[in-house]
């Protein structure tokens, strides 16, 4: 029994004896009675004065036990709480408020659950719920967080008991084991350092758990976010991940667990962005891999800042999209001028188509000329026919610079290009007394090349060493292989030479190294043209040239092998006279031009064809209304013209059964060579240019009335046949 209770049953009995006895007993009791019990209650008072004495020394006791009862819960080494049923804090110790990093007063009333990291809540609120239940100790492993976020890794124990009014409540003990898993954590990363390789790289490297702690963090990730290592370890990768990529992140992670890949990128790049310590986001690109040490996993994340490469990937987008804007810009420039060359082309051939077609027909005419006649006619068409050769060289050379020439790249044989050439060049060869010689070939002897363009090169070189050669000087044209595949085709002259510097400007367009003062003709555009065609057919060009003793211009093609040859390849073409057949059938040709000029000139040509009758409309419209009503043999057609072009008035002439067999010629002074093309993809039979070149034109007439003819004749047999066979089979009743 404690000495408060003694006391108190003292008291209570004095107390007790007091009230009992009346005023007039104690008068009645004798003296030697009175005295007794006087004596009773002095011995009483001392009594209970010894038991409050002893009472306050034992008061005194307990509180200096309290006291130090405190004094150590507060300086303990761990922290404790104490948690009622609803999880709220109702007590703590200093040490528990120092591991926290707050003051005792921010704990009471708070629930424990927000000191702990997201992550482990779970832990904690299993055992806390199986503890209340079973009264089994709660001990587990889990991150708390420090006020200033860092987490640190604590074993939490805790008891069951009941407060003072037998409501439970949960009394728990922090011990701070953060050292111990950080060693821990070293150790199992003991295979991934690589002797401090993680900590030299470049790159940065975050290490996590199985949980997706973070377990080591390399200097180069310090840099990168900008957090210490001592910040980040022990917390959730998610902290260095803006908050719309975490849950992606997270499940990347789990799912490169159920794989056996030993490297997997996180995303494409740009996809995913890190979170800096001072908020702001940056795109990274990230690749993780996963090691197994003493049975547990480990993930390592390999990152990158392409921050750098992002912008200069943008700047390089914005690039390209200028590029393609000023290509866009470019390309239809090019088709402006490419549109205004056909225009120039169509505009200059017209007027010198009819300069030089009636210059052909009074030279040609049945009328003798008188001297000076002839001398002016001579002078005009070989203007005419030097304009005409400049306007072709300068369309040519915009077709090459704008990249919309395009070859025909074949086996080409050399003997048969040499041979056409030396036909073409041996009258001008012979007005000026120069011997040519030709090589000789043994052997057939092929190139890859143009053929076209090979005999215009050929043709160039052959003419400028014709004119620039000394009078009755020599031109010597040789062929020699300059490589295994290569062949070089020389032409060698005995002109007065080139200097250094007249060869350095030798293909630059229209620069005659002073030849401009000379009667020589020339436009200082042959060359640049045959050095652009030599280059687009794989080939290559050049000089050697002493001064006073003549110059040798070569260009080197590859070799390649024979075509295969069929039927039609040797078949050699009918030759067609481009005359008068007399007693021939008269036939019929309709000219839809709107040109007065043009007009005239075919008129004037028609005339020396007495067998045809020439026929004119000067529109479209007005042409199909002849065709249809005249049926025409031939229809020459320009294209350029008034209402509907060329095009169109032959797809309607085509149209018609009574017109579609009707050969139809373009007669056009659009003469780029995609002109050409369109028009022969358009359906025409032939597609002449102007200016009229009187000998082709006439051979191209002949060509058609021939196959007019032979195309009225498939068609009268065609219809014998099928009244044949209407005769033959009985009729019916």
């Amino acid at each position: 029994m404690s000495d408060l209770t003694k006391r108190q049953r003292a008291e209570a009995r004095l107390s007790q004896q007091t009230t009992a006895m009346s005023k007039e007993k104690l008068i009645a009791m004798s003296p030697q009675a009175t005295l007794e019990m006087m004596h009773d209650l002095l011995v009483h008072e001392i009594e209970l004065e010894m038991q409050n004495e002893e009472l306050r020394e034992s008061q005194l006791a307990l509180d200096l036990v309290r006291a130090r009862y405190f004094e150590l819960y507060d300086l303990a080494p761990v922290g404790y709480f104490t948690v009622n049923e609803a999880g709220l804090i109702t007590q703590a110790n200093l040490t528990a408020a120092s591991l926290l990093g707050v003051d005792r007063a921010a704990l009471i009333r708070k629930p424990l659950s927000r000191f702990i990291v997201k992550a482990d809540q779970d832990i904690y609120y299993l055992h806390r719920k199986k503890l209340l239940e079973s009264g089994e100790p709660l001990a587990c492993e889990l991150r708390m967080l420090k006020s200033d976020g860092t987490a640190f890794w604590v074993q939490l124990g805790a008891t069951a008991a009941q407060d003072a009014e037998g409501a439970p409540e949960l009394r728990a003990v922090l011990s701070d084991i953060n050292e111990r898993k950080q060693a821990e954590a070293a150790r199992l990363l003991s295979d991934v350092r690589l002797s401090g390789l993680v900590y030299s790289v470049l790159d940065a490297i975050i290490a996590i758990d199985a949980k997706h702690c973070i377990i080591l963090f390399n200097p180069a990730a310090e840099r990168m976010f900008g957090f210490s290592a001592a910040q980040v370890l022990g917390l959730s990768l998610d902290r260095l991940v803006p908050s719309r990529f975490r849950s992606a992140h997270g499940k990347q992670i789990l799912s490169y667990a159920d794989t056996k890949s030993s490297s997997r990128g996180m995303g494409k790049s740009g996809d995913i962005f890190g979170l800096h310590a001072d908020g702001h986001e940056f795109p990274i690109d990230a690749s993780i891999s996963q090691l197994e040490v003493n049975g547990e996993k480990i993930f390592t994340v390999m990152l990158r800042d392409v921050s750098e490469r992002d912008r200069l990937y943008q700047a390089l987008q914005e690039k390209n999209i200028a590029v393609e804007s000023a290509r866009a810009a470019a390309d239809k420039a090019n088709l402006a001028k490419s549109e205004f060359l056909s225009n120039m082309s169509h505009e200059l051939r017209t007027p010198l188509g009819a300069i030089l077609g009636f210059a052909q027909l009074m030279d040609s005419g049945t009328t003798p000329l008188t001297t000076v006649q002839k001398r002016s006619i001579d002078q005009i068409l070989k203007a005419g026919w030097y304009l005409l050769d400049l306007i072709n060289e300068i369309l040519d050379l915009a077709l090459i610079e704008s990249g919309k020439l395009s070859l025909s790249l074949e086996s080409v044989s050399l003997a048969s290009v040499m041979h056409e050439c030396q036909t073409m060049t041996e009258a001008q060869a012979q007005k000026r007394g120069i011997t040519m010689t030709f090589p000789r070939f043994e052997t057939p002897c092929f190139v890859k090349a143009d053929h076209t363009r090979v005999k215009q090169i050929l043709i160039n070189l052959l003419s400028n060493a014709i004119k620039y050669n000394a009078v009755s000087g020599t031109i010597v044209v040789e062929c020699t292989k300059s490589a295994a595949q290569r062949i070089r085709i020389s032409i060698s002259d005995t002109g007065a030479g080139l200097t250094p510097d007249q060869i350095s400007h030798l293909f630059q367009p229209f620069n005659r190294l002073g030849q401009e003062s000379t009667s020589e003709q020339g436009t200082g555009i042959g060359l640049v043209m045959a050095k652009r065609l030599i280059e687009l057919m794989d080939g290559d060009i050049g000089v050697v040239s002493q001064l006073g003793k003549g110059s040798t211009f070569w260009f080197e093609l590859n070799l390649t092998s024979a075509p295969a040859l069929t039927a039609s390849a040797v078949t050699l073409p009918e030759p067609v006279q481009a005359t008068a057949r007399d007693n021939a059938p008269q036939r019929t040709l309709l000219y839809v031009e709107d040109n007065p000029a043009n007009l005239m000139l075919v008129e004037d040509i028609i005339k020396r064809r007495p067998d045809i009758t020439l026929l004119t409309a000067v529109d479209g419209f007005a042409g199909i209304k002849l065709a249809v009503a005249m049926l025409p043999d031939v229809i020459l057609m320009d294209i350029n013209l008034p209402g509907i072009n060329g095009i169109q008035v032959r797809e309607i002439l085509a149209a018609n059964p009574a017109t579609r067999h009707i050969p139809v010629v373009a007669l056009s002074a659009n003469a780029m060579p995609h002109d050409i093309q369109k028009g022969l993809e358009a359906g025409f039979f032939r597609y002449l240019t102007k200016p009229i070149r009187v000998m082709e034109f006439m051979t191209t007439l002949d060509v058609a009335l021939k196959h007019a003819q032979s195309q009225a004749m498939h068609k009268v047999e065609a219809q014998q046949g099928a009244s044949d066979d209407s005769i033959a089979k009985p009729g019916t009743d």
